[in-house]
């Protein structure tokens, strides 16, 4: 029985280590420069040449068609672990992380709500775990637009309208 957890337990650990050293040796975020002349504010939106981070913005996008809607990208901090369970027993774990797409000034929202928010992007990646939604193909076109669109609906329902997508920036399914 121990050698059969025992791999599993150092895996877990060698696992939980290299995600703290990323955490605490991840660089530091630049700092927003953030026009205080009315003047300067104006020259710098009227500059549809240089790209956003020219100016110190967050990653921004624009969605062209009616108006200038602009939206940030924000990384939640930590990645999200989900067991894979057949048949009473963990037979692998799908890690991923995520990032919301919101209109610009909901990033502090974000940060804000976090903790409420990956309690319930948990929920549902369990579900979706739990459905077999990470079995044979996770991957597929159709399995992930599925996956993205039950996230964003979740982190529009604690966040608001704010939200336009929940992107999956990193997934991989380690079986046992």
């Amino acid at each position: 029985m121990l050698g059969k957890l025992l791999p599993l337990l150092l895996g877990l650990i060698g696992l939980a280590g290299g995600g703290a050293a990323g955490y605490f040796l991840r660089p530091a975020p630049p700092p927003a420069e953030h026009p205080t002349d009315p003047a300067a504010a104006e020259a710098a939106a009227g500059d549809h040449g240089a790209a956003p981070e020219a100016h110190g913005a967050p990653a921004a996008a624009d969605h062209g068609g009616e108006g200038d809607v602009t939206s940030e990208f924000v990384k939640l901090n930590n990645q999200f672990i989900v067991p894979l369970v057949t048949e009473s027993r963990i037979s692998g774990m799908v890690i991923l992380s995520l990032s919301l797409e919101v209109t610009v000034g909901e990033t502090e929202a974000v940060y804000r709500a976090e903790p409420k928010l990956r309690d319930a992007f948990l929920q549902v990646l369990f579900d979706h775990a739990n459905t077999g939604g990470f079995q044979g193909l996770f991957t597929d076109s159709a399995n992930m637009s599925r996956l993205r669109r039950a996230l964003t609906e979740t982190a529009r329902s604690i966040l608001g309208p704010g939200v336009l997508a929940v992107l999956v920036s990193d997934i991989v399914r380690q079986d046992s």
